[in-house]
């Protein structure tokens, strides 16, 4: 075997395990997580949620907007150690209590969250970060915010009164 087919062959072989082990998913979430743990079905549930939290009518919905990726990335990245152990404890227990297949029954159980305080800062964080998604989404800064570059006109002929 010539020395530079063995080279070649070697560097194949490293560039096609290096795509390979990025192209299986554990189970885990769609977008890298340092700090947080969330698998498939919690990424779907979160999805749901957000669609729940931002219908889909005339406009795009949260899960559409992936609100939910983008709540899940905040809450790694800029939340406090306590507000995500907050997050988390919220979460599997809302998680555990709801079936969001019917959404009528989740939208009243997420009104009813008052007594309960792990699911009630959960949502208080899910909802605070999925509306600020949606305010800095691509889609309501190019299609629902008009942009002026000044405030208002400029007259510099106006009469002022002494």
């Amino acid at each position: 075997m010539n020395r530079r087919t063995a080279i070649k062959q070697f560097f194949i072989m490293a560039g096609g395990l290096t795509i390979l082990s990025s192209c299986l998913n554990d189970g885990g979430a769609s977008i890298v997580l340092n700090k947080l743990k969330i698998s498939a079905e919690d990424e779907q549930f979160l999805g749901d949620l957000a669609n729940i939290l931002i219908p889909k009518s005339d406009t795009p919905g949260g899960k559409d907007l992936n609100l939910h990726l983008f709540v899940i990335k905040m809450v790694d990245d800029c939340e406090s150690p306590e507000n995500q152990a907050k997050f988390v404890a919220g979460f599997n227990k809302l998680r555990k209590q709801l079936n969001l297949a019917n959404s009528k029954e989740t939208e009243t159980a997420l009104a009813g969250l008052k007594d309960q305080t792990d699911e009630k800062a959960f949502f208080e964080i899910f909802k605070s970060r999925a509306i600020q998604g949606y305010m800095n989404s691509e889609y309501v800064m190019k299609n629902k915010v008009t942009y002026k570059l000044i405030p208002g006109p400029y007259n510099g002929a106006v009469k002022v009164k002494a």
